[in-house]
């Protein structure tokens, strides 16, 4: 379990984004789904802990091969109340969260001595466990206090786990947020605040800005951010994150094809990786290269941990690593660039990194 510092929170991860951008892994549902596996099940991702756990190892695997420093557990849909569902009982899901952490921090280890390897456990939101699609929504009827409710105890499980933070992520409404942020009071350890956006606000259709001030305040939080959007909301949100939190930011967005529910399949082109600047504006002809990524924008902007959601995959992530290391001037270490994958996409749909 990785080291506490004076104030109780375990060392590293915070000092290690004040030294430089960590790159993040990308979807680990299509990962899992490009390797021949069913996630059409109300878990997704989250029922390969139970049933074949090592091909979550794998898919953590390719990623840190890739070039990513944080791998983010496969336990966005995983939950007392989904596993139980499922004929799991309370110590088995407590061992499955353990679990989710475990193949992560397996991966970190066999990924080599060249770098440091980092374990974000994936805290999905409430929405996730219904498997409607609600997470996209937000609103959900509960109130503050049995969000918070719901989330502690297996926030409690997992950073007993000792990952290296803890990923609040896909949020999708202002409500949630602040029962996440009084739910990982006292844990002991660093977290990351990332909201599910669209067109300037929250999915529950909130202000940005006011959520990502919530955040201002929260001891725990060492980055304010978004995922599992569109690329191009991303890029507008990255500046606003640092401006209202005056944090560090995490942004991971899906590649930019959308996914169509009456088909079950995904629509129009991957835009990920499209060329544009500091603040989200449509690049000019004959710039230096260097200033043309999106990835540069985001540095620009003050992103620090910089990653792929929904249908970003390990070859997505080795261009990721390789602009991010370009840009900083710092060795970008042994990646492998994975041949292109099939371009279906998971059975169930959009399920952010899980």
């Amino acid at each position: 379990m990785p080291a506490t510092d004076s104030t109780g929170h375990r060392s590293g991860f915070a000092e290690a984004l004040a030294a430089g951008p960590l790159v993040l892994d990308g979807g680990m549902s299509n990962q899992l789904a490009e390797a021949g596996h069913d996630l059409s099940d109300a878990l997704w991702s989250a029922r390969l802990l139970a049933d074949d756990p090592e091909a979550v190892l794998r898919a953590h695997q390719a990623y840190f091969a890739a070039g990513a420093t944080v791998a983010i557990t496969a336990g966005y849909q995983a939950s007392f109340e989904g596993f139980a569902r499922r004929g799991i009982d309370r110590a088995g899901t407590e061992r499955l969260l353990r679990l989710s952490v475990e193949l992560a921090r397996e991966a970190a280890q066999r990924a080599g001595a060249d770098r440091r390897h980092w374990v974000a456990a994936s805290v999905g939101p409430y929405g996730a466990v219904l498997a409607d699609g609600s997470e996209y929504r937000g609103r959900y009827g509960l109130s503050t206090a049995e969000l918070e409710a719901f989330h502690r105890p297996r926030l409690e499980v997992l950073a007993g786990a000792g990952p290296d933070v803890l990923a609040l992520e896909t949020v999708p409404d202002t409500d949630e947020a602040v029962a996440l942020l009084r739910a990982v009071r006292g844990l002991g350890l660093p977290a990351w605040l990332s909201y599910s956006v669209e067109g300037g606000r929250t999915r529950a259709g909130q202000p940005l800005a006011e959520a990502f001030a919530l955040a201002a305040d929260a001891e725990e939080v060492v980055a304010v951010g978004v995922n599992c959007c569109s690329p191009a909301d991303a890029d507008a949100a990255v500046a606003l994150a640092a401006r209202a939190s005056g944090k560090p930011v995490v942004v991971y967005p899906n590649s930019g094809e959308r996914w169509d529910p009456a088909a079950r399949g995904w629509r129009g082109a991957p835009t990920f990786g499209r060329p544009r600047t500091a603040g989200g504006d449509a690049v000019a002809a004959g710039e230096k290269e260097e200033d043309r990524g999106r990835v540069a924008g985001w540095l620009a902007d003050g992103a620090r941990l910089v990653g792929g959601c929904c249908r970003v995959g390990p070859r997505e992530i080795a261009d990721l690593a390789a602009a991010v290391a370009r840009l900083t001037g710092a060795a970008a270490g042994p990646a492998v660039r994975p041949a292109a994958g099939p371009t279906t996409g998971p059975a169930a749909g959009p399920t952010a990194t899980g």
